[in-house]
């Protein structure tokens, strides 16, 4: 029998320390021969990246030694920090960032030089017994400097192969080691507004010949250069609306063109949505009308072959004619890192992001919804109404409405289960997680509609979601709220401050004044917001006007602010201003800071207690009791 209490207060087995105490970061994989590499992100030990193999037949085992943390900070977001070639790894270490190597049997030994050089995305010039990689400089005052680069085996910094841009990435040898293909691009673009696909010639002695621009221009965003088996370039590109497929014949050749997305924004390095199972066949994955995808293309026909498989989200694909591997994942089945048998079908889970150990009961389904929004378009989202087989709303009660705002904004949401979402479902909040404008997913026009727009159509499109829902009458419109993260944090402030629809909101290192933003955050995204508000410093007026530290007095609504103290993107100084300012104008208020934390949080007590002080935050302002412990939270101004 189910027992009838107040949403958000009943009790749920998901609790912030199952989440922290089950949780892996699934990060990025590599096929060495028949041995499968990845580096997986552990919160019970503070957030270090443990690099792992699993040979055929054997259980995954730790690489390296405990004290290892496989993390590059290149672009400040990393990936890619590892490679392995014929059982030796090359790694990039988080404590100075240096690349270390270790040959089979042995220990890690230093391999580059100098502190102050950040490594990323190698791979092995077997001909000139070297690895290619990128580089990014912070040796000198100024903005660092980044090139492409060649490192002997024999160690040291090597030297500079390819720049004169100011960003490069996916460095790519054709299987002969003759050519060399890479992507770069420049300010202001980020890669997915634009970029440029080069090719070029390896000579004898190492050099490059000259550089061929295979595809890419200002407007045109090209994703993942890879070599076929027989050395024909491929590549991802939108030039048609939608990240779609093609090919390097001399012309540029499209595979199979449609409304879908093959790629997606390269926030960090490595990211693979496709592999080569032969010359004339690809494994691929795709997002369409908000859900994942695989299948097989048939090179030669250009057909392409959905697979029916028990997933909705697909990531990391990395195949070989003897290896199929990826990440992939359900609204019932956490992300996992998988192999693929294509004969049979059958999957086998190399390991979970985390164990679903929860009656599968307390799990909220997502339903997709599209709504009305601003300029008479709509925007598209997942619902999750309450879910929890112990409780039952009250007679006449509707459940509070929790708007969870992605970061980016590029990202979207996803259909993933997360226990990180089912804690709120199932202690009787709603949620819904919003694609606004920008997001990623639905082509480069609805990725576009962000454009010179930030902090007006996402902060519409949540809105108009919320009040969507309130008037089918499947939430309380009295009682919603906002949360988000980096930028979804942003536009958490952003509504608080310039709508009046959301009665508590929650940032996570929220960017709360977008000038400081622009003068003081790292290269990668030094020039972002010159797309989503405006060139910096001419339009000056755009970032004031849309900064919520500017216009406090409009805020409505009590807010709880979540920062790291190290954070590089978002420095610390924006939560802690944007605490005063609204503490001043006498709202409710509170303000963690968490100590050795950076841009997201990476360590167990942190996370957990995060989510524990959220909820004890809308306790006290939707006023329901809590019927679990939880250590209370200082909100200033809260009335008793």
């Amino acid at each position: 029998m189910t027992e009838t209490a107040p949403c958000g207060s009943w009790r749920s087995p998901i609790t912030a320390g199952l989440i922290t105490a089950q949780f892996l970061g699934l990060d990025y994989a590599a096929i060495d021969g028949q041995d499968l590499y990845w580096t997986e992100s552990r919160p019970l030990e503070g957030g270090r990246y443990a690099l792992m193999r699993r040979a055929p037949g054997a259980r995954p085992a730790e690489v390296l030694p405990a004290d290892c943390n496989v993390r590059t900070r290149v672009h400040e977001y990393g990936g890619a920090a590892f490679a392995v070639f014929d059982g030796t790894v090359y790694f990039a270490s988080y404590k100075d960032q240096r690349l270390h190597r270790q040959a089979p049997g042995g220990k890690p030994q230093p391999f580059s030089s100098t502190e102050g050089y950040r490594y990323a995305d190698l791979v092995l010039d077997r001909p000139h017994r070297r690895l290619i990689g990128v580089r990014e400089d912070h040796t000198r005052p100024g903005q660092p400097v980044n090139t492409l680069v060649a490192l002997p085996l024999t160690g040291g910094d090597g030297s500079v192969l390819v720049e004169g841009h100011d960003f490069f990435s996916s460095p790519r040898l054709s299987p002969d080691g003759r050519h060399l293909a890479w992507l770069c691009w420049d300010h202001p673009n980020m890669p997915w507004d634009g970029c440029e696909l080069w090719s070029a010639e390896l000579l004898p002695e190492g050099s490059l010949g000259a550089p061929r621009r295979v595809a890419g221009r200002p407007d045109e965003s090209i994703f993942q250069p890879e070599w076929s088996p027989d050395g024909v370039l491929h590549f991802v590109s939108d030039r048609s609306g939608w990240w779609n497929l093609y090919r390097d014949l001399g012309q540029v050749e499209a595979l199979c063109p449609m409304p879908a997305e093959f790629g997606r924004p390269q926030w960090a390095f490595g990211m693979r949505t496709y592999g080569f199972l032969s010359d004339s066949e690809i494994l691929c994955s795709y997002r369409q009308d908000g859900r994942g995808r695989l299948a097989r293309l048939d090179l030669s026909t250009k057909t392409l072959q959905p697979l029916d498989l028990p997933f909705t989200e697909f990531d990391a694909v990395v195949a070989t004619p003897e290896l199929v591997v990826l990440k992939a994942g359900s609204a019932s089945m956490p992300l996992a890192l998988l192999t693929l048998d294509l004969r049979t079908g059958r999957t086998e889970v190399v390991r979970r992001a985390f164990e679903p150990t929860v009656d599968p009961g307390f799990f909220s389904t997502p339903e997709p919804v599209e709504f009305p929004t601003g300029g008479g378009l709509s925007a598209r989202g997942f619902f999750y109404p309450p879910a929890n087989p112990d409780f039952s709303v009250p007679a006449g009660e509707l459940p509070p409405l929790l708007v969870m705002s992605h970061g980016g904004p590029t990202d979207s949401a996803t259909t993933l289960l997360r226990y990180s979402l089912q804690y709120w479902t199932s202690r009787g909040f709603a949620v819904l997680d919003v694609d606004y404008g920008g997001s990623s997913g639905y082509g480069r026009l609805y990725r576009q509609r962000l454009n010179d727009a930030w902090g007006i159509v996402d902060v519409d499109d949540c809105c108009n979601g919320a009040r969507w829902l309130a008037q089918q009458g499947r939430v309380d419109g009295k009682r919603m709220a906002i949360r988000g993260g980096s930028a979804g944090g942003y536009t958490t402030l952003a509504a608080l401050t310039f709508r009046q629809v959301f009665s508590a909101g929650a940032s996570h290192y929220g960017i709360g004044d977008l000038e400081v933003l622009a003068r003081d955050t790292h290269k990668f995204e030094s020039h972002y917001t010159d797309s989503l508000v405006g060139p910096y410093p001419a339009r000056k007026d755009l970032y004031h006007d849309r900064s919520p530290i500017h216009f406090v007095e409009r805020m409505s609504a009590p807010l709880i602010l979540f920062q790291g103290d190290e954070d590089p993107v978002v420095p610390p100084e924006q939560a802690r201003s944007m605490y005063a300012a609204v503490k001043a104008k006498g709202l409710p208020v509170a303000f963690l800071l968490f100590k050795g934390e950076q841009h997201g949080f990476r360590q167990a007590g942190n996370i957990q207690r995060s989510y524990e002080a959220e909820l004890y935050f809308y306790s006290r302002v939707f006023r329901f009791p809590l019927t679990e412990p939880i250590e209370p939270v200082a909100i200033e101004n809260l009335p008793a």
